[in-house]
């Protein structure tokens, strides 16, 4: 990368003002925290589950194999590591800032945009049988012939939030933006042929599909819940980096906006103290040479007359 560095820009000396900038960005930043809260208390939307619909969600209920727990370890700490690494390499608060924000708002929005779906859709998981009649007696409404489940209602609950699927959400927003990150930085696009770079790229989207891929294993999901996901997810991710880093493929693409508006600024203030320098010394100068004339014998007007 371009080696444009005018000294350190630390978390000591620019962190503050930083933080401070971008002060209503952390604020919104709570709001969808409270927003996604909220979203997981609600009781979903129950769509109508007949008994010959129950043929396709007969799968057995099993544990997660990625548990929940695990999803904000890798596609947020991971990646925040990720950062304060390189952030220890280029001692950039600019770069750090951006990239811990970008992540946060990409995890959250697709946080907020999944979970309202999955409220407002109800679609049954496909073990939701085994939800809805954990003792594997089936109990109908003799009219509609609509399931009366008789399980536990937080399993129940859980049962109507198939589509799409958080799991799959959360590890494209976070592993996806983690990609675009790992892309800029490492200049993948710098159009010189390196192809190698592209498994650096790759390794987090294939990690994130490999976490897809658990949720249908695991009968918690249908496919097209895991492909919806991974979708939000991307999608959400591109748009929160594009927001705060230029393409990868850019001549500035290393670095995020901040740092380059950052340095043009300096830059100005620093041509406008020098003209100002310049202009008050030439103003000196004129000054003295005033004085000087004054002065100076026989530079009196009648001095050049002719007696």
């Amino acid at each position: 990368m371009p080696d444009i560095q005018m000294g350190f820009h630390t978390i000591k000396s620019h962190g503050a003002k930083v933080v401070k900038v971008h002060a209503f960005d952390w604020i919104i930043l709570l709001l969808l925290v409270v927003i996604d809260v909220l979203l997981n208390l609600i009781e979903p939307f129950h769509r109508f589950v007949g008994e010959g619909m129950m043929t396709n969600l007969q799968y057995p209920l099993k544990d997660n194999t990625v548990p929940f727990w695990a999803v904000p370890i890798y596609a947020i700490l991971l990646p925040i590591i990720i950062f304060i690494i390189y952030y220890i390499y280029r001692r950039d608060i600019y770069d750090l800032h951006h990239a811990i924000l970008g992540l946060l708002y990409s995890i959250l929005i697709a946080g907020v945009i999944t979970d309202a779906i999955k409220d407002a859709v109800g679609r049954p998981r496909p073990d939701f049988f085994w939800r809805c009649f954990p003792d594997g007696k089936k109990v109908f409404n003799h009219i509609t012939r609509e399931v009366i489940c008789h399980g536990k209602k937080s399993d129940i609950k859980e049962g109507y939030k198939s589509f799409p699927s958080g799991h799959t959400s959360w590890s494209f927003a976070g592993l996806g933006f983690l990609s675009w990150y790992l892309s800029g930085k490492i200049r993948v696009f710098d159009r010189r042929g390196h192809s190698a770079k592209l498994c650096i790229l790759f390794l987090p989207l294939l990690a994130a599909a490999l976490v897809g891929i658990t949720r249908v294993d695991d009968y918690w999901h249908h496919w097209t819940d895991v492909f919806t996901g991974g979708l939000i997810g991307l999608v959400v991710s591109t748009f929160c980096y594009l927001q705060s880093f230029p393409y990868p493929n850019d001549v500035n693409g290393w670095a995020p906006y901040l740092y380059f508006h950052m340095l043009a600024e300096r830059n100005s203030q620093s041509l406008a103290r020098r003209v100002n320098s310049h202009r008050m010394r030439r103003q000196d100068t004129l000054t003295s040479l005033s004085d000087s004339d004054k002065d100076t014998p026989g530079s009196s007007p009648n001095s050049n007359l002719i007696v």
